[in-house]
């Protein structure tokens, strides 16, 4: 009696586990939007996908896309493992190895360089970073201290506007500033150097005219009337302006910087792992 009521829960056992095997495989059939040959694309796939406020219509034609893309893909894919030869195919493992390895390496150097880099620059660095490194800095284009202003023809006061305008006034200036919501274009500091071109995006001059200081240059068309004064001028291949260029001599003295430190490191790296006898040279 004892041994027949073993081999009936044995039975039961079995016969339960079967059935919850064959549950679970139809569960996870059931969530199986697709197959090519053994790989399978499963409705959790597609979630990611569809935006929460989009359509039926919308998301069905969605799917529709994804599903046939990734088909696609795993078509391709499983034709090039075939058809590549061995040699072929270790080479590629050797490239995806190294660009691996390669994105693992840049990511802890950044972590380190956002630790260990110090980003504060002072004035005394940069003013020596550009004098010693001067004739390197050439321009390629060309830089102009300029005041401009752009009105349409509806403005009703353009005498006073010309006279505020041409005058080197601060209160004049400040005049002008109030009713800038009256204005096209303007630029009323002309004490920063400017790249001329975006300049004549502005203002229609010819390009003479503006490489030529002037106090006071005025041209009406059927947009209204453009009035500029300038102050400066730098030509093509001038040294340029520490003014202007230290945005760029503060990226270069970080990307000195961050070279020098990254070098420490490495050095430091290569010592502790000697001293700890996790680097032989044999």
């Amino acid at each position: 009696m004892k041994h027949f009521l073993i081999a009936f829960l044995t039975i039961v056992l079995l016969n339960s586990c079967n059935y919850f095997k064959m549950q679970e495989d139809t569960e996870i059939t059931s969530e199986i939007v697709a197959v090519v040959n053994t790989e399978k694309l499963f409705k959790k796939d597609l979630n990611s996908i569809l935006p929460e406020d989009i359509s039926e219509e919308d998301s069905l034609i969605l799917v529709k896309s994804f599903i046939n893309n990734w088909a696609i893909k795993q078509i391709l894919l499983q034709k090039a493992e075939n058809n590549n030869s061995l040699e072929e195919v270790n080479e590629i493992s050797a490239l995806v190895k190294d660009y691996r390895e390669s994105l693992l390496i840049n990511n802890y150097k950044e972590i380190l360089i956002k630790q260990q880099l110090d980003t504060v620059i002072k004035e005394e660095e940069i003013i020596d970073f550009y004098s010693k490194n001067k004739e390197n800095f050439r321009l390629n284009e060309e830089l102009v201290k300029i005041k401009y202003l752009h009105f349409t023809k509806k403005v009703i006061n353009k005498n006073e506007l010309i006279k505020l305008f041409a005058s080197e006034k601060i209160e004049d200036l400040e005049k002008l500033e109030k009713q800038q919501l009256s204005f096209k274009h303007f630029q009323f500091n002309d004490s920063v150097w400017t790249q001329l071109d975006k300049v004549l995006l502005k203002v229609p001059f010819s390009k003479d005219n503006m490489l030529k200081k002037s106090k006071l240059l005025q041209k009406q068309d059927s947009l209204g009337l453009y009035l500029a004064t300038i102050k400066n001028v730098l030509l093509r291949n001038d040294t340029a302006p520490l003014s202007y260029i230290k945005p760029t001599i503060k990226q270069m003295i970080l990307h000195k910087r961050k070279i020098e430190l990254i070098r420490d490191i490495e050095k430091i790296l290569v010592k502790d792992a000697t001293k700890n006898n996790n680097f032989k040279v044999y």
